[in-house]
């Protein structure tokens, strides 16, 4: 399977994880940059994919990952890199979100076609799951119910928990690489118009969930009462 091309993007070097070092976290280190670098040319690359343009045999590809979702699970995480440690620096709810989707679409859509390629195998995968023929792992996802419940915490006890979970799930349909796909692919947008329109909605939601709490100042004092 194949998703639209895209520039291979520089990536800065990234150390060894922590407790691991020597020839084994080098290897693992270089079949994830290849395996990213495949992504990025639009594929979903097999371990023997990846072992090829590594110019390695198959065996060290397992060892360091044990399934393909692994190894794409993997470099999900490197391509979001920097957001899911992004630091809000305001305590306005309004701006924590307007910065952390600034700040956010732009790094998704250097790594478009990487994001692509695991939304379009986190389907394939549903068909076999639905069909019971999935043999290996899932691919997880949802790194943006933390990212949002942070950028909104301001709001949480007002809102109480209830419509600060409804505002969280509103969120979360206008951030992330379906938002992105949404408005480039249907309404033909550049990646900084998507942006703009995504901060806007973003921005709005955030309002219409302040405004309602303030016109029911109890809801939220009445469910954190609640079991």
């Amino acid at each position: 399977m194949a998703v639209s091309r895209q520039a291979r993007v520089p990536k800065a070097p990234v150390p060894e994880p922590a407790g691991e070092s020597g020839p084994r976290a080098r290897m693992k280190r270089m079949l994830l940059d290849t395996a990213m670098d495949l992504m990025q040319q639009g594929r979903i690359p097999s371990m023997s994919d990846v072992a090829e343009a590594a110019t390695v045999s198959r065996a060290p590809a397992y060892r360091s990952f044990p399934s393909q979702a692994s190894m794409i699970q993997e470099a999900v995480h490197e391509a979001l890199g920097p957001i899911l440690a992004f630091p809000p620096q305001s305590e306005n709810p309004e701006e924590r979100v307007r910065d952390l989707l600034a700040f956010a679409f732009p790094r998704i859509e250097a790594y478009e076609a990487t994001h692509r390629a695991t939304i379009l195998l986190s389907l394939y995968q549903w068909t076999q799951r639905k069909a019971g023929t999935l043999d290996e792992a899932q691919i997880v996802r949802g790194h943006r119910k933390k990212l949002l419940a942070n950028a909104v915490s301001p709001l949480r006890a007002q809102l109480g928990r209830a419509a600060f979970d409804k505002l969280t799930q509103a969120l979360s349909l206008i951030f992330g690489t379906e938002a992105l796909i949404v408005l480039k692919d249907i309404w033909g947008l550049d990646g900084d118009e998507a942006r703009r329109v995504a901060v806007w909605a973003a921005i709005a939601l955030v309002r219409t969930a302040a405004a309602e709490a303030s016109r029911h100042p109890g809801a939220g004092t009445a469910a954190r009462a609640g079991p």
